[in-house]
Protein backbone atom coordinates (compact mmCIF):
# COMPACT_ATOMS: atom_id res chain seq x y z
CA UNK A 1 0.00 0.00 0.00
CA UNK A 2 1.47 3.36 -1.06
CA UNK A 3 2.06 6.06 1.52
CA UNK A 4 0.43 9.36 0.66
CA UNK A 5 2.69 12.33 1.50
CA UNK A 6 -0.42 14.48 1.86
CA UNK A 7 -1.51 12.44 4.83
CA UNK A 8 1.81 13.10 6.49
CA UNK A 9 1.52 16.84 5.91
CA UNK A 10 -2.03 16.83 7.24
CA UNK A 11 -0.91 14.97 10.34
CA UNK A 12 1.90 17.47 10.89
CA UNK A 13 -0.61 20.29 10.50
CA UNK A 14 -2.86 18.80 13.17
CA UNK A 15 0.13 18.41 15.46
CA UNK A 16 1.12 22.05 14.94
CA UNK A 17 -2.42 23.24 15.64
CA UNK A 18 -2.64 21.05 18.74
CA UNK A 19 0.70 22.39 19.95
CA UNK A 20 -0.39 26.01 19.41
CA UNK A 21 -3.67 25.33 21.19
CA UNK A 22 -1.82 23.78 24.11
CA UNK A 23 0.48 26.82 24.37
CA UNK A 24 -2.49 29.17 24.10
CA UNK A 25 -4.36 27.39 26.87
CA UNK A 26 -1.28 27.24 29.09
CA UNK A 27 -0.84 30.99 28.61
CA UNK A 28 -4.37 31.96 29.52
CA UNK A 29 -3.90 32.34 33.28
CA UNK A 30 -3.03 36.00 33.64
CA UNK A 31 -6.44 37.62 33.06
CA UNK A 32 -8.51 35.24 35.21
CA UNK A 33 -5.85 35.41 37.92
CA UNK A 34 -5.95 39.20 37.77
CA UNK A 35 -9.74 39.20 38.22
CA UNK A 36 -9.72 36.69 41.08
CA UNK A 37 -6.79 38.23 42.99
CA UNK A 38 -8.21 41.74 42.62
CA UNK A 39 -11.54 40.66 44.15
CA UNK A 40 -9.87 38.64 46.91
CA UNK A 41 -7.32 41.38 47.52
CA UNK A 42 -10.14 43.90 47.92
CA UNK A 43 -11.81 41.72 50.55
CA UNK A 44 -8.54 41.07 52.39
CA UNK A 45 -7.57 44.77 52.54
CA UNK A 46 -11.10 45.69 53.64
CA UNK A 47 -11.33 43.04 56.37
CA UNK A 48 -7.67 43.09 57.40
CA UNK A 49 -6.23 46.55 56.66
CA UNK A 50 -2.45 46.77 56.86
CA UNK A 51 -2.47 50.50 57.69
CA UNK A 52 -4.81 52.52 59.87
CA UNK A 53 -7.89 50.89 61.34
CA UNK A 54 -10.39 50.94 58.47
CA UNK A 55 -10.27 50.65 54.69
CA UNK A 56 -13.57 51.04 52.86
CA UNK A 57 -14.40 48.70 49.99
CA UNK A 58 -13.88 51.31 47.26
CA UNK A 59 -10.41 52.25 48.55
CA UNK A 60 -9.48 48.60 48.99
CA UNK A 61 -10.56 47.85 45.40
CA UNK A 62 -8.50 50.74 44.03
CA UNK A 63 -5.45 49.67 46.02
CA UNK A 64 -5.65 46.00 45.01
CA UNK A 65 -6.40 46.82 41.38
CA UNK A 66 -3.61 49.38 41.08
CA UNK A 67 -1.05 47.09 42.71
CA UNK A 68 -1.98 44.26 40.34
CA UNK A 69 -1.81 46.52 37.29
CA UNK A 70 1.65 47.73 38.27
CA UNK A 71 2.79 44.12 38.61
CA UNK A 72 1.51 43.18 35.17
CA UNK A 73 2.77 46.30 33.41
CA UNK A 74 6.16 46.79 35.06
CA UNK A 75 7.26 43.56 36.73
CA UNK A 76 5.75 40.66 34.79
CA UNK A 77 7.73 41.31 31.54
CA UNK A 78 11.04 41.29 33.43
CA UNK A 79 10.03 38.19 35.37
CA UNK A 80 8.99 36.52 32.11
CA UNK A 81 12.40 37.29 30.63
CA UNK A 82 14.10 35.66 33.61
CA UNK A 83 11.81 32.65 33.25
CA UNK A 84 12.76 32.27 29.59
CA UNK A 85 16.43 32.23 30.53
CA UNK A 86 15.72 29.13 32.61
CA UNK A 87 13.37 27.64 30.00
CA UNK A 88 14.57 28.85 26.59
CA UNK A 89 11.89 26.89 24.71
CA UNK A 90 9.09 28.83 26.38
CA UNK A 91 7.47 31.49 24.14
CA UNK A 92 7.77 35.05 25.37
CA UNK A 93 4.01 35.60 25.75
CA UNK A 94 3.60 32.36 27.70
CA UNK A 95 6.53 33.17 29.98
CA UNK A 96 5.15 36.66 30.71
CA UNK A 97 1.71 35.20 31.37
CA UNK A 98 3.01 32.58 33.79
CA UNK A 99 5.20 35.12 35.57
CA UNK A 100 2.31 37.59 35.83
CA UNK A 101 -0.05 34.99 37.28
CA UNK A 102 2.56 33.97 39.86
CA UNK A 103 3.23 37.58 40.84
CA UNK A 104 -0.48 38.26 41.26
CA UNK A 105 -0.83 35.30 43.60
CA UNK A 106 2.24 36.49 45.52
CA UNK A 107 0.76 39.98 45.90
CA UNK A 108 -2.44 38.50 47.32
CA UNK A 109 -0.33 36.53 49.80
CA UNK A 110 1.51 39.72 50.75
CA UNK A 111 -1.79 41.47 51.47
CA UNK A 112 -2.78 38.59 53.74
CA UNK A 113 0.55 38.60 55.61
CA UNK A 114 0.57 42.39 56.09
CA UNK A 115 -3.05 42.40 57.21
CA UNK A 116 -2.46 39.67 59.78
CA UNK A 117 0.69 41.37 61.06
CA UNK A 118 -1.16 44.68 61.50
CA UNK A 119 -4.32 43.19 62.99
CA UNK A 120 -3.10 43.48 66.58
CA UNK A 121 -2.62 47.23 66.14
CA UNK A 122 -6.11 47.50 64.63
CA UNK A 123 -7.64 45.66 67.60
CA UNK A 124 -5.79 47.92 70.06
CA UNK A 125 -6.91 51.05 68.21
CA UNK A 126 -10.54 49.94 68.14
CA UNK A 127 -10.38 49.07 71.82
CA UNK A 128 -9.06 52.57 72.50
CA UNK A 129 -11.93 54.04 70.45
CA UNK A 130 -14.42 52.03 72.51
CA UNK A 131 -12.89 53.25 75.78
CA UNK A 132 -12.95 56.84 74.56
CA UNK A 133 -16.59 56.69 73.51
CA UNK A 134 -17.67 55.00 76.74
CA UNK A 135 -15.94 57.68 78.81
CA UNK A 136 -17.37 60.53 76.71
CA UNK A 137 -20.92 59.17 76.85
CA UNK A 138 -20.73 58.59 80.60
CA UNK A 139 -19.66 62.22 81.09
CA UNK A 140 -22.43 63.39 78.76
CA UNK A 141 -25.12 61.50 80.65
CA UNK A 142 -23.88 62.92 83.95
CA UNK A 143 -23.29 66.54 82.91
CA UNK A 144 -25.13 67.14 79.65
CA UNK A 145 -28.65 68.32 79.01
CA UNK A 146 -31.38 66.45 77.16
CA UNK A 147 -30.74 68.17 73.84
CA UNK A 148 -27.25 66.63 73.76
CA UNK A 149 -28.06 63.30 75.41
CA UNK A 150 -30.51 62.60 72.59
CA UNK A 151 -27.53 62.49 70.20
CA UNK A 152 -25.32 60.28 72.37
CA UNK A 153 -25.39 57.51 69.77
CA UNK A 154 -23.86 59.69 67.03
CA UNK A 155 -20.89 61.68 68.32
CA UNK A 156 -18.27 63.38 66.19
CA UNK A 157 -14.76 62.30 67.19
CA UNK A 158 -11.51 64.06 66.34
CA UNK A 159 -8.38 62.13 67.29
CA UNK A 160 -5.83 64.83 68.00
CA UNK A 161 -3.01 62.59 69.28
CA UNK A 162 -2.40 58.96 70.17
CA UNK A 163 -4.26 59.27 73.47
CA UNK A 164 -6.20 62.52 73.05
CA UNK A 165 -9.63 62.85 71.47
CA UNK A 166 -12.07 65.72 71.02
CA UNK A 167 -15.61 64.32 71.07
CA UNK A 168 -18.67 66.43 70.32
CA UNK A 169 -22.38 65.71 70.66
CA UNK A 170 -24.81 67.75 68.57
CA UNK A 171 -27.59 69.79 70.10
CA UNK A 172 -30.46 72.01 68.95
CA UNK A 173 -28.07 74.73 67.79
CA UNK A 174 -25.87 73.39 64.95
CA UNK A 175 -23.17 75.93 65.83
CA UNK A 176 -22.89 74.77 69.44
CA UNK A 177 -22.08 71.20 70.50
CA UNK A 178 -21.31 69.53 73.80
CA UNK A 179 -17.57 69.00 73.25
CA UNK A 180 -15.18 67.09 75.46
CA UNK A 181 -11.50 66.26 75.61
CA UNK A 182 -10.88 62.60 76.45
CA UNK A 183 -7.35 61.66 77.52
CA UNK A 184 -6.71 57.91 77.43
CA UNK A 185 -3.24 58.20 78.97
CA UNK A 186 -5.02 58.06 82.33
CA UNK A 187 -6.86 55.08 83.78
CA UNK A 188 -9.75 55.68 83.95
CA UNK A 189 -9.71 58.13 81.03
CA UNK A 190 -9.69 61.80 82.01
CA UNK A 191 -12.63 63.75 80.55
CA UNK A 192 -12.78 67.57 80.55
CA UNK A 193 -15.18 70.02 78.95
CA UNK A 194 -13.80 72.05 76.05
CA UNK A 195 -14.57 75.77 76.59
CA UNK A 196 -14.90 76.09 72.82
CA UNK A 197 -18.16 74.33 71.95
CA UNK A 198 -17.89 74.69 68.17
CA UNK A 199 -18.43 71.40 66.26
CA UNK A 200 -15.43 69.43 65.06
CA UNK A 201 -16.41 70.26 61.49
CA UNK A 202 -15.72 73.94 62.28
CA UNK A 203 -12.61 73.45 64.36
CA UNK A 204 -10.89 70.55 62.55
CA UNK A 205 -12.38 70.92 59.08
CA UNK A 206 -14.47 68.36 57.25
CA UNK A 207 -11.44 66.83 55.49
CA UNK A 208 -9.28 66.35 58.57
CA UNK A 209 -8.22 62.66 58.61
CA UNK A 210 -8.42 62.56 62.41
CA UNK A 211 -12.17 63.16 62.40
CA UNK A 212 -14.37 60.12 62.80
CA UNK A 213 -18.11 59.74 62.71
CA UNK A 214 -19.70 57.14 64.99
Amino acid sequence: MDHDPGDEHEEDGWRDRARRLRWRLSGAWQLPTFAVTTVLGTLVVHWRPFAGTRTDVASAFLLAGFANLVLLAAVAPAAGWLLRRRRPGLPRAIATDHAGATLLAAMLGLFVVLGLAHHGAVVDARHADDRELAAARAYLVQHGTDQYVRHAARPSVWKQADFLYRTCFAGDDPRRNFCLFVDLSHDPPRVTRDPDQQPNSFVAGTDNPGRQGH
